[in-house]
């Protein structure tokens, strides 16, 4: 069984998050993470999923403030060997939720082309032009909640 959590910028569990975020996302792409980005994230609610059995964090994400009714949907992870398990969708979801509790009534997102139809089947929808950024490609998302 698994259960969504919030976790509290600066605890154990958010280094782990910051692990798992690197390793699922920029690792195989050969970038680094910058410690020096660490501070920007204080303010932001960051989500993670755990196997109720031993406690191991096996995803996560960030919802970042844009503005009094805006947050960003960053950086969602899932452990390799718990991929297409439908972990994602329930992440995403659960983010959905907290933002709604929180007062914001849009969310944005940054996709990389290979996940634009998971966020898609999630209600994100599809604005403006493919960019670049940092060297990757990105369609803009976003979602009324």
């Amino acid at each position: 069984m698994r259960k969504m959590i919030d976790v509290d910028f600066g605890s154990t569990r958010y280094d782990e998050l910051v692990e798992l975020r690197y390793k699922i996302l920029l690792e195989p792409l050969g970038l680094k993470f910058l410690d020096a980005y660490r501070a920007n994230e204080i303010n932001y609610l960051h989500i993670g999923c755990v196997e109720a059995l031993d406690d191991k964090l096996i995803g996560g994400l960030m919802l970042a403030p844009i503005d009094n009714n805006t947050v960003r949907l960053m950086e969602v992870c899932v452990e390799n060997k718990y991929q297409r398990e439908g972990i994602g969708r329930a992440m995403v979801d659960y983010a959905l939720n907290r933002a709604k509790e929180v007062g914001y009534e849009n969310v944005i997102m940054h996709a990389r082309l290979t996940a634009v139809h998971f966020y898609e089947k999630c209600g994100f929808s599809q604005e403006g032009d493919i960019f670049e950024e940092q060297g990757l490609t990105f369609a803009k998302m976003v979602k009324k909640i």
